[in-house]
C-alpha cells in the first residue's frame, strides 16, 4: 500500500510539490534533487513506519529540510538566513509518520498554480532548445530520467547530465521562477507549445531507432498539454496543441502490428483507435476559429488529423479537405515536408500523376531526403510504374537510417515485388 499512496502522490503531486520548494528556494539546481530524496526517504520507511496521515504534507517537509542542508553545505546560510528561520521547524502532526494512518491526498495548500511557472522557466527561450521539452516533463511532471532518456532516444546517463546542466543554468542564469507579464504571453506560450510538441513528437519517430512507437513516454506530452491548458485556458495556441496530441494519440495501439511492425495509417485497424479520444481532440478543435502564427499551424495540423479520425474507413477519407489544409499549411510555413505531405494527399485525391508532380518541388528542397524517395516510390506504384518504383524503394533503403522505418521500407519493396 504504501508504494501505491506514493506513486499516485508522484503523478499527481510532483509538480505542486516542485512548485512549491522553487516558489520558496528558486534553486532548481537543489529542490528537484531534494524532492526526489525525499520520495526515496519515503519508500524506505513509511513500509515499516506506516502511510502518514497526511503525505503531501510530510513529502514537503523531508524535502526542505534537504534544501536547508544543501544551503548549509554551500555555506550560504547567512544569504538564506531569512529562508531557513521560516523553514527549519519541526513537523507538525499532519506531518509526522502515523502508522495505519489516513492517506489524505488534499494538494499541499496554495500550491496549485506554481505549476504554472514551472512550466514557463523550463521552456525558456534561455534554455537550449532541445532540453526544454525534457525539463518541463522532469519538472512539472516528474517524469523519470530513465523515460525521457528513452523517449529521445539517448542513454540515461547522457540524459541525466543535459538536465543537470540545465538546472546548473537555471540557477546562474537568472531566469526566474514567475509568471511572465501578459504582454509576453504569445510569444513565451508558443515555447511552451513548440517543446510540448517537440517531446510529443519523440514518440512517434521511427526513423530514429527501432522503437517504432514510444506511446507511454509520449502520453506524458500529453498530459503535459491538458495540463498546460488547465493552468491557461482559453488560449488558441494550446488548445489546438491538446485537439492535435489527443487525434494524433489516439491511434496509437494500431500504429503497430502484433509483430513489432510499422503499420500505415491506410492500414490500421480502426476499431483499435480510442473513440473517446478522438473526440475530445474534437471538442477542441471545434472551439477553435482560423488564426495566424503557431495557433493556425497547430490548427491546420489537428483538422489535417480530425480528417483521418472521422474517416471510418480509408477509403472514406476526406482527401480534397486535406489537400486544402496542407496548402493552407504551406503557405503559412514555407516547409518542404509539408509540400512532400501535400505531395501524398493530391496524389490520393487527384491521382498519382498529380502528386508527382508537386513531389518534384519538394524533391529540390529536400535532395536526398529517403521519404521523398518513398512517396515516389508510393505513388509510381500506384501509378502503374512497377519497376520505377522499385528503383524509387531502393533509393529510400539507402538514404534511410538504420532502424523501424527503414525495416518498413524493406517491407514495402518486398510486398510490392510480390504484388
Amino acid at each position: 500500500m504504501p508504494q501505491r499512496v506514493l506513486d499516485e502522490l508522484w503523478h499527481s503531486h510532483w509538480g505542486l510539490l516542485l512548485g512549491h520548494l522553487m516558489a520558496r528556494f528558486n534553486r532548481a539546481d537543489l529542490v528537484e534533487d531534494a524532492l526526489a530524496e525525499a520520495f526515496a526517504q519515503a519508500a524506505a520507511q513509511w513500509p515499516a513506519a506506516g502511510v502518514p496521515h497526511n503525505p503531501p504534507g510530510w513529502l514537503r517537509t523531508a524535502a526542505h529540510r534537504r534544501v536547508l542542508d544543501a544551503l548549509r553545505h554551500e555555506r550560504t546560510i547567512r544569504s538564506k538566513a531569512h529562508l531557513i528561520a521560516d523553514d527549519d521547524v519541526q513537523p507538525g502532526p499532519e506531518d509526522a509518520a502515523a502508522p495505519g494512518g489516513a492517506t489524505s491526498s488534499a494538494p499541499v495548500a496554495s500550491a496549485v498554480d506554481e505549476r504554472l511557472p514551472l512550466l514557463f522557466m523550463a521552456t525558456h527561450p534561455a534554455l537550449a532548445e532541445e532540453v526544454r521539452p525534457a525539463l518541463a516533463l522532469r519538472f512539472v511532471l516528474g517524469v523519470p530520467t530513465a523515460d525521457i532518456a528513452r523517449l529521445f532516444l539517448v542513454p540515461a546517463a547522457t540524459m541525466a547530465a543535459r538536465l543537470t546542466r540545465a538546472k546548473k543554468r537555471l540557477a546562474g542564469s537568472g531566469i526566474p521562477f514567475s509568471i511572465p507579464d501578459r504582454n509576453a504571453w504569445p510569444d513565451r506560450l508558443d515555447d511552451v507549445a513548440r517543446a510540448i510538441y517537440l517531446a510529443f513528437t519523440a514518440g512517434y519517430a521511427p526513423g530514429g531507432g527501432h522503437d517504432v512507437v514510444r506511446a507511454q513516454q509520449a502520453g506524458e506530452a500529453v498530459r503535459l498539454a491538458d495540463l498546460a491548458t488547465a493552468l491557461v485556458p482559453g488560449r488558441p495556441v494550446l488548445e489546438a496543441l491538446v485537439a492535435l496530441l489527443r487525434l494524433q494519440h489516439a491511434r496509437r495501439d494500431a500504429r503497430v502490428s502484433p509483430e513489432g511492425v510499422l503499420v500505415r495509417l491506410a492500414d490500421q485497424d480502426r476499431s483499435r483507435w480510442h473513440g473517446a479520444e478522438i473526440a475530445a481532440g474534437l471538442d477542441h478543435l471545434t472551439s477553435l476559429s482560423p488564426t495566424e502564427g503557431l495557433a493556425e499551424e497547430l490548427r491546420l495540423q489537428a483538422l489535417i488529423a480530425a480528417f483521418h479520425a472521422t474517416a471510418t474507413r480509408a477509403a472514406d477519407t476526406d482527401w480534397a479537405g486535406i489537400v486544402r489544409a496542407y496548402t493552407r499549411l504551406e503557405a503559412l510555413t514555407g516547409s518542404p515536408i509539408v509540400r512532400l505531405n501535400r505531395a501524398v494527399a493530391v496524389g490520393e485525391a487527384s491521382g498519382a500523376m498529380a502528386g508527382l508532380a508537386i513531389l518534384r518541388a519538394a524533391a529540390d528542397e529536400l535532395p536526398g531526403h529517403h521519404r521523398v524517395a518513398l512517396v515516389r516510390a508510393e505513388l509510381l506504384h500506384r501509378g502503374g510504374q512497377a519497376e520505377a518504383a522499385r528503383q524509387a524503394y531502393l533509393e529510400a533503403i539507402e538514404a534511410c537510417p538504420d532502424g523501424a522505418e527503414r525495416d518498413h521500407i524493406r517491407a514495402r519493396l518486398a510486398l510490392v515485388s510480390r504484388a
